[in-house]
């Protein structure tokens, strides 16, 4: 006999990894299964992902998680009601496309902000499809025949697994289409004077849907068969499995760090060097939520550098070991700016930078600094948030919602609430993005409810709170620091090999 009839998946399609988690209705994961896939770099900045890898990294989690479940008593084959598919952002670097649209552009670098919230920056799919445009003869010819589709990760993913050049949906969700540079914040359609200033074809680009509503009738699972599909990007999904209401906001940590907050129905324009963006719509006649968001280019990347390239730790994991050793960082002060930095400072001839170095220093201070630099970039990205948010904030106590992989380092966590000066929550399931993204799609199928889904006090009681001990008059002699160090990043990208 089964335990349970009723299921939910979500496919979590990351920057470095993918997984497969399997829901009971009261949203508990029964099966799960996660693989990493290849990262190349053909070149300094540029990161490449082979699409066909992780088309079978998705496959091949999806029949090892229900192997899972099968395993411990679930009849999943005849009880999967819904998959939602969230999926990573866009990660390589495009700097020619870039300046050359910035100096062309009578609004230079906002140029389009007032249609898409976004600056033109090499981190959007906009300007790397220009590139590709360009410099791709496979695709200038492909689009010149009519023989070309455009869309993000979850595109190419939800085409396959909906049958590909056999009938697959062309289709992308609007928080994925709201990282484009391409989509209208207020009409949720692709922006006709953008595509028309770029020079982008319509017809090359996929049809936007809203986050909870049924994609296609059918989809390939192993040995079943499931009717609903829905679609999210990773850190508006992880919005919706924290459940954050307006005025509330979360901070992913992964191989990047992404903060939202709910800015509700009203789009916020930022000041501060922050992008507005789509949080989510449940449902094609629910109302558009928005948020401000800020990206951190580097954060558990910096984790994985110490491990990779230095050889200081050999898992991941021992960080905080490591860094335990030392009851601070000795005066040291890492800002992991491999590739410039994002939200707030938008500096792309910066680069890394150790500073504060003595014979004193010990592989337990830089790795202690390392945690630290990413909870510094966090706090760097709220404070802008709290200027833009000034006038809407609530008087209530300010509570930072985490989540993802890194979240797990209970130092990184106080660290984080220390600089902050207010509390920090971790809920009991740390892979909010996933469950988002299985949420919308339970909530289109009709298996959970909204109130189910926002009900903050009971995701409360098995969750662990962070609070600050730190004496506020060194939490400031800390922060001046940190953006001493900061500054020093600047203007080094010419730097002579």
């Amino acid at each position: 006999m089964s335990k349970e009839e009723v299921f939910v998946a979500a496919i979590d399609q990351g920057t470095s990894s993918t997984r497969f988690i399997i829901y009971d209705k009261s949203a508990r994961t029964i099966g799960s299964h996660q693989i990493e896939f290849t990262q190349f770099y053909p070149q300094a900045g540029w990161v490449e992902h082979d699409p066909m890898e992780i088309l079978e990294s998705v496959k091949v989690c999806m029949a090892k998680a229900l192997d899972k479940a099968t395993a411990d008593g679930y009849n999943v084959d005849k009880g999967l009601k819904a998959i939602g598919l969230t999926n990573q952002r866009d990660n390589c670097r495009l700097e020619q496309i870039h300046r050359k649209l910035e100096k062309e552009l009578s609004g230079g670098k906002n140029h389009f902000v007032e249609s898409c919230g976004l600056p033109i920056s090499t981190y959007f799919s906009a300007v790397k499809l220009l590139w590709m445009m360009e410099n791709v003869n496979d695709v200038k010819e492909a689009i010149k025949k009519k023989d070309a589709l455009f869309g993000t990760v979850d595109t190419w993913l939800i085409w396959n697994l909906t049958g590909g050049v056999k009938g697959g949906l062309h289709v992308t969700d609007v928080s994925n289409a709201s990282r484009t540079m391409l989509m209208n914040l207020k009409t949720l359609d692709w922006d006709a004077s953008t595509l028309k200033t770029l020079g982008i074809p319509s017809e090359i680009l996929p049809k936007i849907v809203s986050n909870s509503e049924v994609i296609g009738n059918y989809f390939w699972m192993a040995n079943c068969r499931c009717p609903y599909l829905w679609m999210f990007r990773d850190q508006h999904a992880a919005m919706l499995g924290q459940a954050c209401r307006k005025g509330e906001a979360k901070s992913t940590y992964g191989t990047g760090a992404f903060i939202l907050i709910n800015t509700g129905e009203g789009i916020v324009r930022s000041t501060h060097g922050l992008l507005s963006t789509v949080a989510f719509k449940l449902g094609p006649k629910a109302p558009t939520k928005y948020a401000l968001e800020g990206s951190v280019a580097i954060a558990g990347a910096a984790v994985q550098w110490l491990r990779d390239s230095l050889g200081v730790i050999s898992s991941a994991s021992e960080i905080e070991a490591l860094a335990l050793q030392v009851e601070s960082t000795g005066g040291v002060y890492f800002v992991p700016a491999f590739n410039g930095l994002y939200a707030p400072w938008w500096r792309d001839d910066a680069r890394g930078v150790c500073i504060g170095i003595t014979r004193f220093t010990s592989k337990a201070h830089i790795a202690r600094a390392v945690l630290e630099s990413i909870s510094f970039q966090v706090k760097d990205v709220l404070d802008s948030m709290h200027k833009d948010w000034a006038e809407n904030e609530s008087k209530k106590e300010f509570l930072l919602r985490v989540d993802g992989g890194a979240a797990a380092n209970s130092l990184l966590m106080q660290i984080q609430a220390d600089l902050l000066g207010s509390p920090v929550c971790r809920p009991a399931d740390i892979e909010t993005t996933a469950l988002g993204a299985a949420y919308a799609a339970g909530l289109g199928a009709g298996i959970w409810t909204e109130d189910f889904i926002f009900d903050s006090k009971e995701k409360m009681k098995n969750a662990n709170v962070f609070r600050p001990i730190m004496a506020e008059e060194v939490r400031k002699k800390k922060v001046d620091s940190w953006c001493k160090a900061v500054s020093r990043t600047f203007d080094l990208a010419d730097l002579t090999i």
